[in-house]
Formats: C-alpha cells, structure tokens, sequence
C-alpha cells in the first residue's frame, strides 16, 4: 500500500514538472533575467547594424505558433533593406540557387548578408537574441521547434499538428545539431520528435547545450 503511495506521489510530481503552465513560468522568468543582462549587448548590436546599413536594425516576421496563430518573430537584419525582392531575382535566375532555397530554405553564399558583421551575427546566432522579447510576450518558448512561415507548415504533413501543439523555441534539437547541413525532411523529424517526447529535462538539457554552443562561437554549420 504504501509503495503505490509512492509510485502515484512520484507520478504527480513529473506531471507538475511537465506542467505546460509551468514551462510557460519558466520561459517568462529565464527570458526576463536574460534580457537584462543582455540589454547593453543588444544596442551594441542595433549600433553596428546602422553603421554599415540604412534601414530598422530589428525587423519582425510573420511566423505560425501554438494553435496556428501567427506572431511577429524578432530578429536583428542581417541582410539588405531589399532582400526579399533580391532572394526573388536571384532564385528566378540562378537554379543552383533556387535548388538550395528549395531544400534548405537558407543559401549558404547569400548575396543578401549584410558586409562585415551579417554573417558573423548569423553563425554566432546573436541575431536572434531579440526572440528573448517573443519568449517574455508569450509568442515563443525558450525552447521548442523551429518557427516556420505558413507554407513551411504545409511541408510537416501528417505531423502538423504536432508542431501547432506547442509554442515554437528560440532554440531546439535543430540548433544543437547540424543546422543549416539537415536537410528539410529531418527538420520536421527533430521538431516531431522533440514535441512527442518533451519534458523539462530535455528543455534544460538542451538549453545547456545551445549555452555551451553560443560561448563557443562561431558554428560553422549555421549560415
């Protein structure tokens, strides 16, 4: 009688620690402490960017998050004011590229980077420091699977409600891993994976590791 006691008490406690609620605390809390200990970094930042560039240092995209809303996700420009209509010009123009985009959504020699400091931002992941404010305002969770635009979603298929189960991460089994070198099919593997089997452990595990990454360095695996 006693042992079931037990078992039940040590069933209730993971329940609370896999709470959502209680993930949702965390996040807003971490977030919080990070982004005061950021702030001079982060205006650092917006400073280089104006100097080398005209136009806002942060810009907003539209992302899908939990239960398919869309959101504005947060990041330092790394590219020219222009780049939409340059990545047009140049996937109409150049297949290779076109290719890449198809399988990576990303180019590794991007015309679009900003001379000097955009891939330097984009390898060290700096540019997505302003994700922290979409944590505080409940868009994003500290970690989760990669926020996607609209016609991304369509490509998880079967498993698209898995990723609108949750909020998407400012860091994830994504970019632990290899990153720009998965390829798109992975991708939705790792974000199913990582949703069908969360916890807060795998949350802090991966949070340590995304810390270890970023005091690192550059990740040559990120463009």
């Amino acid at each position: 009688m006693h042992h079931r006691s037990d078992i039940s008490e040590s069933m209730d406690l993971y329940a609370f620690i896999d709470d959502p609620r209680l993930k949702r605390v965390f996040d807003a809390f971490f977030a919080g402490c990070v982004l005061i200990v950021i702030l001079p970094l982060l205006a650092l930042i917006a400073l280089a960017i104006l100097l080398v560039s005209r136009g806002a240092p942060i810009y907003s995209h539209q992302r899908v998050g939990l239960n398919g809303r869309t959101f504005g996700c947060l990041k330092f420009r790394t590219m020219i004011p222009n780049a939409d209509e340059a990545l047009k010009d140049l996937l109409e123009n150049c297949p290779a590229a076109a290719r890449e985009w198809a399988t990576h959504r990303k180019l590794r020699n991007d015309p679009r980077i900003l001379p000097v400091i955009g891939q330097f931002m984009r390898q060290t992941s700096l540019d997505e420091l302003p994700q922290f404010f979409n944590v505080l305002l409940g868009d994003m969770s500290v970690v989760g699977p990669r926020p996607v635009v609209q016609d991304e979603l369509e490509k998880y298929g079967s498993r698209k409600s898995l990723y609108l189960s949750v909020r998407p991460g400012l860091t994830g089994p994504w970019q632990i891993g290899n990153r720009s070198n998965e390829s798109y099919e992975n991708r939705v593997n790792l974000d199913a994976d990582y949703v069908s089997n969360r916890s807060m452990a795998i949350d802090l595990g991966i949070i340590l590791s995304t810390a270890r990454m970023f005091l690192r360095g550059r990740n040559p695996n990120a463009f």
